[in-house]
């Protein structure tokens, strides 16, 4: 019998201060450290879809307001960490998936940062056509 695989999002989380604060230097050093972990979680065959994002004083947030939507500069939440980057793996469960997760860099790397990836169940997926 197949096991049916669940969806899960991941989100690399950072403290966008102490990262910008780093030298040129110590941010090579740093980043110079993701390829192998890259290639590690991409040799599970559970990556679905991986992306960085840009910084958040180049972000928006929409609310509801008086039924249209509000635009507000970024960033959007009162915290240090901001998600700096996401990704999509499939997994048998939650143990499989944090396993999975484990291999990103944010997961190993970057503890001076900030850097760690929170693991949440997808509960619906729906893909897009073009």
């Amino acid at each position: 019998m197949e096991t049916m695989m669940k969806k899960y999002l991941c989100l690399a989380y950072y403290d966008e201060r102490k990262f910008e604060a780093l030298s040129p230097d110590a941010v090579r050093a740093l980043v110079e450290q993701c390829p192998p972990r890259d290639a590690e979680l991409h040799a599970t065959g559970r990556l679905l879809l991986v992306a960085s994002l840009g910084a958040s004083r180049e972000s928006v947030a929409l609310r509801p307001n008086e039924g249209r939507a509000r635009v507000t500069d970024g960033p959007f939440a009162e915290t240090k960490e901001m998600i700096g980057s996401f990704f999509v793996i499939e997994a048998a469960d939650r143990d499989e998936a944090v396993a999975i997760a484990s291999k990103h860099p944010a997961a190993q790397l970057g503890e001076h940062v900030g850097w760690g990836v929170e693991v949440r169940p997808i509960e619906y997926w729906f893909a897009a056509t073009a």
